[in-house]
């Protein structure tokens, strides 16, 4: 799913420009970004959970040579989907 595709819906459910369906997306993806890092986690009823977890500092590998490489730690966005998204699919 991209932008575009929210957007297109936006416009084809409102009856409005595509330009301000792109807004709307736009405003939508940003609302959902601050929520994130403010509150830590995001929810969509019937459709799922979305939560920032943290991540380890760990050792990878390269793998085009197969060295070592560091990894530090970090954030990450989780997704886990409402029951009825898991029956509807």
């Amino acid at each position: 799913m991209s932008k575009a595709f929210i957007a297109a819906v936006i416009q084809d459910s409102l009856g409005c420009t595509g330009v301000a369906a792109s807004h709307g997306a736009e405003a939508l993806i940003q609302a959902i970004v601050s929520e994130l890092k403010t509150e830590g986690g995001f929810t969509l009823p019937s459709f799922g959970r979305f939560t920032v977890c943290a991540t380890k500092a760990r050792q990878a590998l390269n793998p085009r040579t197969g060295e070592p490489v560091k990894v530090q730690a970090g954030r990450t966005v989780r997704f886990k989907a409402s029951p009825s998204l898991k029956k509807s699919v």
